[in-house]
């Protein structure tokens, strides 16, 4: 298959809730044998302390991401002597480093014992978002092996949510999306666009290249920034390599790299670890139109016939089921049988509910002579009146625009102050202005 019309028909699939990735401070632990021998405790990114359940209860998991029953691996890891895992890890084809030691050996083993139902839903999913990522990551001359850190970022669940605040696939924070071009706000984050927040990456991964020039060190900055690999590289008297500045790293980014490691090498070689793969079924084909008028995903669903799930999980990147069109032209995506449906009732969406849906005021009038409802309150809304009342005498060719002009107030005013209702008033009449 055309890898365009792929990338096209399967860009937006797979659908979660707003996951905050890890729940504890002990999932994040993992003791090691460090460079020295000696044991300590690091922390790993919070996607290798996720469960994988609620993300299979979710639309495109649970209609294209299935057990696979011709799968009859024993669900039993098998572990293996260090030379194996060094062969392997030697044999990828790699431009990066792959090194192996006994924290790459943790993090793998965590990968094939307690993650491995993650990592089968990941084997599925990658068939979705892999494509993507390699288009990206091609588009900027970047190695093809960055494109697992999603999986240690996110478990390639779009909606990601870290307790730190970073979204999406590729973890951004706010401010570093914005900076490289990904729209923030109460309606809208990019960061959950699979295409927007992949080519976002990229940029930033080729930037950092610039500054470091070695490709852990790359991934050790997309992890913790570039001051503080910088700082680290300085504590160890400029000495630009991973393994020699990894004392000095904050204890996430100790557990960083060899994540990356393992879950190459887990993404490579699950068969030997006995990990099933989700079975892949290909969604329908789908496409965008691009809007200039906001629009409420329920009236699309009405109008058109389609599941506002299914709405939700191919725009992921609308935080409030609203296309903001109004604001800018905005893309909506839509299974391709549907675009013409959209477009022949395209005033009929639009005006579906709309009152209901929309209920941001843009003008409103404010009430500047309330009454209350208690005797006590009416007195003094009263007592308040008559202090502030004032009345004036007509003169003679006078007109109530004119009055109302020079007591800064407006005729309607005026009209309900002293029950006139035409526009005729009488010189040496008294008249209410306030």
């Amino acid at each position: 298959m055309d890898r365009k019309i792929f990338i096209t028909a399967i860009a937006f699939l797979l659908n979660c809730n707003n996951v905050v990735l890890a729940q504890s401070n002990e999932e994040l632990e993992m003791t090691v044998i460090n460079l020295e021998g000696k044991e300590e405790t690091i922390d790993v990114p919070e996607a290798m302390a996720t469960e994988v359940d609620s993300l299979l209860k979710q639309y495109y998991a649970e209609n294209y991401l299935l057990p696979d029953e011709n799968c009859n691996y024993e669900n039993v890891n098998v572990t293996f002597p260090a030379e194996v895992y060094i062969d392997r890890l030697g044999r990828m084809p790699n431009v990066m480093e792959m090194p192996y030691n006994n924290i790459v050996q943790g993090c793998i083993d965590r990968y094939t014992d307690r993650l491995r139902r993650s990592v089968g839903y990941m084997l599925g999913a990658a068939n979705f978002y892999m494509p993507i990522f390699e288009e990206a990551l091609e588009a900027y001359g970047l190695p093809l092996e960055l494109k697992y850190l999603p999986v240690i970022e996110s478990a390639l669940n779009p909606k990601a949510t870290s307790r730190a605040g970073a979204g999406g696939l590729w973890q951004f924070m706010p401010q570093t999306g914005k900076q490289y071009g990904l729209e923030i706000n109460s309606l809208v984050d990019e960061r959950r666009d699979p295409v927007k927040s992949s080519y976002a990456a990229a940029r930033f991964l080729r930037d950092l290249y610039k500054i470091f020039g070695d490709w852990n060190l790359v991934i050790a900055a997309y992890n913790c920034g570039p001051g503080n690999v910088n700082k680290a590289i300085l504590r160890s008297n400029g000495k630009a390599d991973y393994w020699s500045i990894y004392p000095y790293l904050p204890r996430e980014t100790r557990g960083y790299v060899p994540a990356f490691i393992a879950a190459n090498y887990v993404m490579n070689y699950y068969c030997e670890h006995n990990i099933c793969p989700m079975r892949t079924k290909l969604p329908a084909k789908s496409d965008t139109i691009m809007l200039t008028r906001d629009v409420h995903f329920k009236q699309i669903s009405d109008i058109c016939g389609i599941d506002i799930e299914e709405l939700r999980t191919l725009n992921p990147q609308y935080r409030r089921d609203i296309v903001n069109g109004g604001t800018k032209p905005s893309s909506l995506r839509l299974p391709a049988s549907l675009i013409s449906t959209f477009i022949n009732n395209e005033d009929t969406i639009y005006n579906h509910q709309a009152d209901v849906l929309f209920t941001r005021r843009s003008l409103v009038e404010v009430n500047d002579d309330p009454v209350s409802t208690s005797s006590s309150n009416k007195y003094k809304s009263k007592k308040k009146r008559s202090r502030r009342s004032k009345s004036v005498t007509v003169r003679k060719g006078q007109t109530l625009s004119e009055i109302a002009r020079r007591h800064g107030t407006t005729v309607s005013k005026l009209r309900r102050l002293n029950g006139i209702k035409g526009s005729n008033i009488r010189a040496g009449k008294k008249i209410r202005v306030r």
